[in-house]
Order: structure tokens, then sequence, then C-alpha cells
């Protein structure tokens, strides 16, 4: 599996020495119709080089015809713009108890969508012949053909070899150890299929579609455990071995005697998440087994719950403070079961956040709720795949194939 590309160049960085038709392609991904001479100005090429690979990408159906341009004199000319629309990609949510499959177009809309009760500790062949059987019905009712497809994304809960595609030592998935997610979809569906940790495309999905101005970006997630994807100069940040971002495994002083499934005393998801919270509650005599039974006490005015979630807001803004300190991110995102669940969880956070933090870099800083909700995993998927398949060089790819079929 081929890594990622970024996002479409500027005029500025456009490669004009190089004239292919997938980097001419890069100035319509933004969306605006130009006319062949626009084109012609912006990358310094021959008018005649610009009219041959606007023939090519139209033919290929990732450029259509945009209207016409106010003329100065004679006939108006046509201008073109990016058809999202021509191809669809699959976008898969993979959680701990449930899949959500969707079809989007190649600008992110969502065309259709499913959401599914599956266990990921079900092991990956049951899972992902449900995910590949559900996609191709959703293509259906698109009224898309599967030739359509552009690409398939998928979000794993657990840490995730960006590169290949498999996942490393996930605590919640038995059997996804190693396993090749990547050559197994793509026994059923021969398209490029990428794949990468839940966090990292929540975080891609919900900038994206929510907070594009800010290229500097972190997105926390708090439900059965705690995650963070970061975004950095615009650019998703996996480190060395794509585990960049796991929050919720550094060390708190106050759960210094409280073990965590990882073996390890007092970190932040062994007193943070939803099930930890729900089992302090559980110790103060009240009944609640899981996260969802935290946020139903909260929701009913219950002062115990709303004190949990409040404090474990502190216990997470203590390790964000530090991640502040250091990243300096312009947002921070809250989301995630028990993270979108209101304002007491995020108001433990602001509260330390803003306390401990040096003050130039809480100046301009926002902290919210996912805007996105539970859709975020969805448009980062489709955002991990349209990053790629639209790159120069497949989208090169993709023209030579057209051409050879026609």
């Amino acid at each position: 599996m081929t890594k990622s590309h970024g996002e479409g160049a500027s005029l500025l960085e456009y490669p004009a020495s190089q004239g292919r038709a997938g980097d001419l392609f890069q100035l319509l991904r933004d969306g605006k119709a130009r006319t062949r001479a626009e084109l012609a100005g912006s990358t310094g090429l021959a008018r005649s080089t610009v009219a041959s690979r606007i023939e090519a990408l139209m033919l290929s159906g990732l450029v259509g015809p945009a209207g016409e341009a106010t003329s100065s004199g004679g006939r108006p000319p046509s201008r073109f713009a990016f058809n999202p629309s021509s191809r669809v990609v699959l976008a898969v949510d993979v959680g701990a108890s449930h899949v959500i499959v969707a079809v989007t177009d190649l600008g992110g809309k969502i065309l259709a969508e499913q959401r599914l009760a599956r266990q990921v500790s079900d092991g990956p062949e049951a899972v992902l012949d449900q995910v590949v059987a559900q996609g191709r019905k959703l293509l259906a009712t698109a009224g898309r053909k599967a030739g359509e497809l552009a690409g398939v994304g998928i979000g794993l809960p657990g840490p995730v070899e960006h590169d290949s595609g498999k996942p490393v030592k996930p605590p919640i998935m038995p059997g996804w150890d190693g396993f090749d997610v990547v050559g197994y979809v793509q026994q059923s569906l021969r398209v490029p299929v990428l794949v990468d940790n839940d966090v990292n495309i929540m975080a891609l999905g919900e900038r994206t579609a929510h907070w594009p101005e800010h290229g500097n970006f972190f997105f926390v997630k708090v439900a059965t455990g705690i995650g963070s994807g970061i975004i950095s100069s615009g650019e998703l940040q996996r480190g060395a071995n794509g585990t960049a971002g796991d929050l919720g495994h550094v060390q708190l002083a106050r759960g210094a005697d409280v073990q965590c499934a990882c073996g390890n005393y007092g970190c932040l998801e062994a007193l943070a998440s939803g099930p930890a919270i729900a089992r302090a509650l559980r110790e103060q005599g009240l009944d609640a087994a899981k996260g969802s039974d935290v946020l139903r006490l909260a929701s009913d005015g219950n002062l115990q719950a709303i004190q949990a979630l409040r404090q474990a807001g502190r216990d997470i803004g203590e390790v964000l403070a530090t991640v502040v300190n250091l990243l300096n991110p312009s947002v921070i995102v809250v989301g995630g079961s028990i993270g979108v669940s209101g304002e007491h969880l995020v108001a433990g956070i602001r509260e330390v956040v803003y306390r401990r933090s040096q003050p130039l870099a809480t100046s301009h800083l926002r902290i919210a709720v996912s805007i996105a909700g539970d859709q975020a995993a969805i448009l980062g998927a489709s955002r991990m795949v349209t990053q790629y398949v639209l790159s120069p060089a497949v989208i090169e790819a993709t023209l030579a194939g057209t051409a050879a079929a026609g």
C-alpha cells in the first residue's frame, strides 16, 4: 500500500516544468472553474498543452464543463472544474462494537451510509467480509457501479503500521495482529485500500470538514479508550511507526495505584475513559456498567456523574496542557462517544489547560466539542483515499488506463 499524498498544490507550487495532466489537475481540486487561458497563465504552459491535458481529464470524467466565462469579444471561453461525482469512495469506520460503512464522492459528500452492530473481537475475516458485502449494497443504493469505485479507506480501533495497513498488537482486537487487511479486502474489491488508526482519520475528517483554515489541529477521542490525532502545518503526523498521538498511556500522578489494561499504572485511559469513569461511579454505589450509563446519569442530573465527568476532563486537561506547550495547536477538538457528550468533560479540560499552559500558547486557542460527531471517521477515511487517488502520479496512471481502454 502506498502512503497517502498531501493537499492539492497551490498556484505557486505548480511544477510547470513537468506539464503533466496530473499536475495540472491539482489546480482544479479546489472546485473553482477556470478557462484554458487562466490555466495557461497560472502554469506557464502553452495553450495547446493545456488543451490536451484538459481533454484527457475530461475523458476520465475527473474534470467537466462549468459554463462559460464572460466574453471580451467573440465567443465566450469555456470553463472547466473538478467533477467530484466522477468516482466514489468506500469509507469504513471499525469500532470496538460497531462498523460504519459509507459511500462518498471524491469531495467527501456522503451518498449512502449504514451503521452495523459488530464486535471487532469477532476477528478480521468476519468483520471485513461484512464490510465488503455492505459496501456492495451501498454502491447499489447510491446508484453507482463497482467500476466507479476509486478506493477503500478503513479506520481501525488500534495501532496500525501505516505503510502496510497491518494492525500491530492491538489490545482490543484479538486475531488482528499483523493481519493483511489490504490484501484481504483487495481479493474482493480490486482498488487501492488504505488503512489507518481510527483517531488519525477522525482528526483528518473533522479538520477537513469543519476547521480547514486551521493547519495546527489536535483531535482527542474519549470513548472506550483515549487517543489523539495530530495535524501540524496541515499534515497528519503519524510518527516513525504510526503510533504518534497515543495520549491514553501518558502517566498521571493521581493514578499511581490504578492499573491500566496495558499493564502499567496511572495511565490516563485508566482514569478518564468511559469504562474508567463508570468504574469510579460503581465504587460510589451507582449503577454504571459502561460509559453510556455515565452519560445517562449525567443527563438525568446526577451530581456524582457530572462531577466524575468534570474530573475526567481535568485529568485529560493535565496531559493536554503539555501538548499545548509542545505543539501549540490553534484548535483542540474533543470527540468520541464520551467526548461529544456535552460540556462537563470539556469544562474540566478547559479549566486545567488554560491554567497550566503558557499564556502565548493559549492566547488564541479554541477547545471545542466535535462537530462531525460519529461521521468524523467516515469523512476522514474518505479524505485519506482521495488524497492518494487524486495525487499527480495516480492521476497520470488513471489517465493512462483510460486511454488504453479507449
